[in-house]
């Protein structure tokens, strides 16, 4: 990307001088022409500096991602000792022990059965990898590479190189790893129906998809969070005619709908017993979908009680997300269903217009019978619209796995018309599995029903503060400190143990583990935070002082602690490019998790304040130590907002 820019403001300068010639010349025919040419050049130019200095700085200021490093260093190595290869295998990860050094390349396994295949060369992979070893290029960050068993490569990181990266951590902050270029990503996530209160199913998806923006939108791309409202069908015709029965003056008395889950339910069970009524819902919806104005009103009245309701929930979990229901793409869909029908997709099948998608055993039905349009009309002119008109780079769903078969037909239908090329156009699926009870089963009231999600948050703030009582939290903290602790607390467990899991997998809901301070939670990791937080506070070291320390000390990293708890926190940016490439956040709280037990071994075996102990007086501040500690809180700190944990300065 420098390159291309550079070579531009090299072409762009020479255009700039030969215009200027021109001037000097004297060559009078279309002057002011050459004047404006020469005037838009230079703003190009200037254009085009500026944000070269800027990427450059962008960059400069970039964490980097030592794993990629070490695979651009050992792609070229194998390249240099293997020119013939196409695409060799390029295996680099962390070693999970000590004595086999800090990374390992283990290409060259792989390698001798590509060369025995193809080649019909029998070399063994000790000698594969002795061949990459001598190919390294000179680089920053290798001390040195060991050949271990059958051809592991082990790889030994320079300490000046580790405690460089981690200077430039404490003095730039926790940056994210450079992604090239800007580019659009939209997220479908939350999307409840009007009409009916969030449950616990909406959970998952509001809480993944908010992390997942937060992640996206941390690494630089531009973000576009849509809740995509079931806000238009054939249901709001029983609505209506119950709101006109109920509410008869709605049009000029705002109708006082307290609980719209009853009123929800009263409409449904008229609908189904009474032929009158059933009669008259149907009518209703076609004059709300002709747009009268009175069934308008009555629509609208209904959507903003569902509304307010929804954003009770979003300010507790504090979600941020823009409403684009299905009415939004109302007006699109007969373009929809013209355009399959243009291009040859659209059979018909009892009055029914219908979409075969190779690969897809089940059609996808873009009008009814009666002329209505269905949930796959409307997924599609999402679809369009997202690619078409929002212009996005990357689309990522958000919804359960359920849906899994009707997405993946959706968007087979969108590449089959045209609409992107799958190569140059991400469109994902982050599918999730159900909330169960602690009896394995899908989670439910003790009376069978859903269990409401406002329910569960507040059930969730009272068992917290009972936990901080239990620990006798409220002697020592304010009124604000124990209220701030309790919504910490409580929100941050909540989010923790859905992120925690695998979201391709079920996963139990207990009250009971999320709260425990003990193993992978967050009220472990939160308390953790507030601990690491508080070893500069009790040496009576400000944030101004610490600034002037990372600027000056050097990390020092001799104990096997230190270099241990330095390596972990620089992992940061291969964690994220992992799950910016398989949308996985657990691998963001497994990684969470390591860096506060390594942190504690740390902690346990090296003093970062060394004290008296008659006297219990500071002696000694070993300050390279403190600033160890401030770089894993920095990066906690970003790794809990991107979770959306709001961390406490004191539990």
């Amino acid at each position: 990307q420098f390159a291309f820019q550079e070579n531009e403001i090299k072409l762009l300068t020479a255009e700039v001088e030969r215009l200027k010639n021109f001037g000097c010349l004297g060559v009078s025919p279309s002057l002011e022409g050459l004047r404006d040419e020469n005037a838009k050049l230079k703003y190009r130019l200037n254009f085009l500096q500026k944000s070269l200095q800027e990427e450059r700085s962008k960059a400069a200021k970039s964490m980097i991602n030592i794993n990629s490093c070490l695979q651009e260093i050992f792609g070229a190595a194998i390249q240099a000792a293997y020119p013939e290869l196409e695409n060799p295998p390029l295996v680099v990860t962390p070693s999970q022990q000590p004595k086999f050094g800090d990374y390992q390349c283990n290409s060259a396994m792989a390698i001798s059965q590509i060369l025995l295949k193809t080649k019909e060369q029998k070399v063994s992979p000790r000698e594969i990898a002795e061949k990459i070893a001598k190919n390294i290029p000179a680089n920053e960050c290798i001390e040195k590479v060991e050949i271990a068993g059958p051809g592991f490569i082990n790889v030994h990181l320079r300490k000046d190189f580790v405690s460089k990266q981690l200077s430039s951590l404490l003095m730039n902050g926790v940056q994210p790893p450079a992604i090239g270029k800007r580019k659009k990503v939209v997220v479908d996530f939350s999307s409840p129906n009007i009409a009916k209160e969030m449950h616990v199913g909406h959970l998952r998806s509001t809480i993944i998809g908010e992390s997942m923006c937060r992640l996206f939108e941390f690494a630089g791309y531009d973000v576009l969070r849509l809740n995509h409202l079931g806000d238009w069908g054939t249901q709001f015709g029983m609505l209506i005619a119950h709101l006109q029965d109920k509410f008869p003056d709605y049009l000029t008395v705002s109708p006082p709908i307290g609980d719209l889950q009853a009123f929800y339910k009263e409409s449904k069970r008229r609908f189904d017993t009474e032929e009158e009524f059933k009669k008259r819902a149907y009518q209703c919806v076609v004059l709300l979908q002709s747009k009268n104005p009175d069934f308008i009103k009555a629509w609208e009245l209904i959507c903003d009680v569902s509304r307010k309701e929804f954003q009770k929930i979003y300010n507790c979990l504090d979600i941020t997300v823009i409403e684009r229901g299905e009415s939004f793409y109302h007006e699109m869909m007969k373009d929809i269903v013209k355009e399959f029908e243009d291009k040859g997709f659209v059979q018909v099948d009892d009055g029914r217009k219908i979409v075969f998608v190779p690969g897809f055993p089940v059609p996808l039905t873009i009008m009814k019978s009666d002329g209505g349009y269905t949930y796959d009309t409307s997924d599609l002119a999402a679809l369009k619209h997202r690619l078409c008109e929002e212009k996005g780079d990357i689309l990522i769903y958000v919804v359960d796995s359920g849906q899994s078969v009707h997405l993946q037909t959706v968007f087979a239908a969108g590449q089959m018309i045209g609409w992107y090329d799958p190569k140059v156009t991400r469109v994902a699926h982050a599918a999730f599995g159900v909330v169960l009870g602690e009896d394995k089963k899908k989670f439910k009231t003790r009376s069978g029903d859903t269990v409401r999600l406002i329910d569960l948050l507040e059930e969730g703030l009272k068992r917290a503060m009972d936990k901080l009582k239990d620990k006798e939290r409220d002697k020592v903290l304010t009124a604000e400190e124990l209220k701030a602790a309790q919504t910490s607390v409580a929100f941050g467990c909540i989010k923790y143990a859905d992120l925690s899991h695998n979201r391709l997998n079920d996963y139990v809901f207990s009250f009971d583990k999320m709260l425990d301070d003990r193993g992978n939670t967050a009220a472990y990791l939160l308390y953790a935070f507030t601990r690491i937080r508080a070893i500069a506070r009790l040496a009576n070291i400000d944030e101004q002082m610490l600034r002037k320390a990372a600027r000056e000390e050097v990390l020092i990293l001799d104990h096997e602690k230190e270099w241990k708890l330095g390596k972990c926190i620089l992992r940061f940016p291969e964690i994220l490019q992992k799950i910016l490439e398989d949308l996985l956040l657990h691998t963001l709280c497994d990684y969470l998790y390591e860096l506060a037990t390594t942190f504690t071994e740390f902690y346990d075996n090296c003093y970062c304040v060394e004290k008296d102990r008659q006297s219990g007086q500071i002696v000694k501040v070993n300050m390279w130590r403190l600033l160890l500690c401030e770089a894993t809180a920095a990066v906690m700190a970003k790794g809990f907002d991107i979770l959306g944990i709001k961390p406490v300065q004191r539990m």
